[in-house]
């Protein structure tokens, strides 16, 4: 297990800090001088402490989501699922496509109310069509979220226990791209696999 080491950072702030310090000194007197400095020393031994004590961690949530075994029976679901709401869009745009052709094939013969009333199928086929794709795709996202919100909270409370029983400060998700390093912290992916009974 790693650590995010912040030392240099720390250096480097405790280096800007003494620089200051020695130029202020220069500028005040010497009452000033020794209350700035016993006050900066204070500030500086707290901030290192904390520093030193932060513990982050890691962890790829799509990796824990994909090795779960439930995962691939629920994107089986959701496949068919979409399968299905594929084929009834299928079906209305064959519809279409056939009133379509019928409507030019005899659109000659046709006489001006026979004519209104095909175009008004057509027309009313076609924003029926639009409205099933709308609809179809929000009910796929909410069908997703049925079947997979579930999973999601056993992973985040699997991550939470992690991070509660190692004494993480932080525990970072890398696949929401919410850190842009993280190679020194500590990867928990194995201890939320255990946690969840995962091999």
């Amino acid at each position: 297990m790693k650590f995010i080491k912040i030392n240099s950072y720390i250096c480097a702030l405790k280096l800007i800090n003494r620089l200051l310090i020695i130029i202020l000194l220069q500028k005040m007197n010497t009452i000033k001088k020794g209350l700035l400095l016993l006050a900066l020393s204070v500030f500086m031994s707290g901030f290192s402490f904390a520093q030193s004590s932060l513990k982050i961690g890691y962890i790829d949530s799509n990796e824990v989501l994909s090795i779960m075994p439930v995962t691939d029976s629920l994107q089986k679901e959701l496949k068919v699922y979409s399968a299905n709401l594929q084929k009834q869009l299928k079906t209305m745009m064959q519809e279409y496509q056939t009133k379509v052709q019928a409507y030019q094939n005899n659109m000659g013969t046709m006489s001006d109310l026979i004519r209104q009333t095909k175009e008004k199928e057509i027309n009313d086929l076609q924003t029926r069509i639009q409205q099933f794709q709308g609809s179809a795709d929000q009910d796929l996202q909410n069908k997703q979220k049925e079947l997979f919100n579930p999973v999601i909270q056993k992973v985040k409370d699997a991550i939470t226990a992690v991070g509660k029983e190692n004494h993480y400060s932080y525990i970072l998700d890398i696949a929401q791209g919410v850190v842009l390093y993280y190679e020194n912290g500590d990867n928990i992916l194995p201890k939320v696999k255990a946690k969840l009974g995962i091999k």
